[in-house]
């Protein structure tokens, strides 16, 4: 009876060795969505993507890979970044839900908006 015991055991260790592997998976897994860099481009005088959905707390960079200045401006004020030559980033958190809406000061006509969830 000793070995009946024994075999028992074996597949609870088996289960709990799964369900640590699975548990650190999803943590991995939350950690690298929530590090995932959020990158906006700017070329050929467009914002790229024109509209991203964000959770709140998630930072934007966007890097400007055009021949031309450009500038990142809230429509409210709510932030801004000054001329960004090409190779140039800005960065901005947004930490509360709401539909920014942004354009280039020195093209109004480039548009775009950041929705925070």
């Amino acid at each position: 009876m000793q070995g009946y015991g024994q075999t028992l055991k074996r597949p609870s260790l088996a289960i709990a060795a799964i369900a640590i592997v699975v548990v650190t998976a999803l943590v991995l897994a939350v950690h690298v969505r929530a590090a995932t860099p959020v990158a906006v481009g700017i070329k050929d005088f467009k914002f790229s993507p024109p509209s991203l959905t964000v959770p709140a707390g998630k930072t934007v960079t966007w890097t400007n890979n055009d021949e031309w200045r450009h500038t990142i401006t809230s429509t409210t004020g709510a932030f801004g970044s000054t001329g960004l030559s090409n190779g140039d980033t800005f960065a901005q958190t947004f930490p509360q839900p709401g539909d920014y809406q942004y354009f280039c000061s020195l093209h109004p006509r480039m548009q775009a908006a950041v929705i925070v969830k």
